[in-house]
């Protein structure tokens, strides 16, 4: 059940506020992308330009693009989701406004299992703590019913939290629900993609689909950017680069000609605003990698 991803996906930092090299900027962005049609608007330019894919965080906004693309099949008839999750802040926001626990009852549903443990004071069974890994992929799942989900992948931010606490049967469980529950291969985003495939091959899964920051100077490649390059050449991962330009640090030219180099590159994930640097990608990737598809 292995699914050709496309050569070029279309991430969504751009629309959130979030740029690694300038909080002007970032902050810009997030006012001029508050209204959901002007992030349609953009979507719009790289559909239309041959770029199905959009990889997106499982924010509020989002669920309201997902509305507009299932009310509308004649015009995205090949538009592809992957939902990337948990979104962190919304949950990190719920903490803020419940509390731990109140954030923990606020996503699960009315007299599950959670709250009966809840109420009753009791340790969770690990077979637990698994129903309910279940059931927050599920509830993040839910505004993509009916929608093409390909491919499942779990948030950096979460993946390298269990990594660094030593949970890497929680990608286990992430992996098997997103098969099992959605017939989607799961992806896993990190910060340290050595570490990362380590753990998973520990875990049993082989050849996993891992996204992580791939470039020339590499920028923000946690664990040595040799280790990224030796995995890829002994075939053991399905790479999918972010942060090929390096936020900016390398001229878009020579940063896709040379990640376009890499064995076993599956994709490149980018965040543009503009069409002109969508096009510009877009003719990049086709020149040195075929086309984005």
């Amino acid at each position: 059940m292995e699914h050709q991803m496309d050569k070029l996906l279309f991430g969504d930092n751009q629309f959130f506020g979030i740029n690694h090299m300038s909080e002007e900027k970032a902050r810009a962005q997030a006012m001029r992308f508050q209204d959901s049609s002007a992030i349609m608007d953009v979507l719009d330019v790289a559909y239309d330009a041959g770029i199905r894919t959009f990889m997106c965080t499982t924010h509020d906004r989002i669920a309201e693009i997902a509305d507009i693309v299932r009310n509308n099949p004649d015009r995205y008839p090949d538009f592809l989701f992957y939902p990337c999750m948990p979104y962190a802040h919304k949950y990190a926001n719920a903490v803020t406004d419940f509390g731990m626990m109140g954030a923990v009852q606020h996503f699960m549903p009315e007299g599950g299992m959670l709250q009966t443990a809840l109420r009753g004071g009791a340790a969770l069974a690990t077979k637990d703590v698994d129903g309910i890994a279940k059931i927050l992929i599920d509830a993040e799942m839910k505004m993509f019913k009916g929608l093409n989900t390909p491919v499942v992948f779990m948030q950096n931010v979460f993946t390298d939290l269990l990594l660094g606490l030593g949970f890497g049967r929680a990608l286990r469980v992430f992996h098997d629900h997103v098969r099992e529950t959605y017939n989607a291969e799961p992806g896993f985003i990190t910060m340290n993609m050595p570490l990362c495939l380590e753990v998973l091959e520990r875990e049993g899964i082989e050849n996993p689909i891992i996204c992580s920051n791939i470039n020339k100077i590499g920028f923000r490649m946690c664990g040595g950017a040799e280790a990224y390059k030796a995995a890829m050449e002994a075939g053991r991962v399905r790479a999918v680069a972010m942060s090929v330009y390096a936020s900016g640090a390398i001229p878009p030219a020579e940063a896709i000609e040379w990640v376009s180099e890499l064995p076993n590159l599956e994709s490149i994930v980018f965040g543009a605003s503009s069409r002109a640097n969508i096009h510009s990608t877009r003719d990049l990737v086709a020149q040195h990698m075929g086309s984005a598809q």
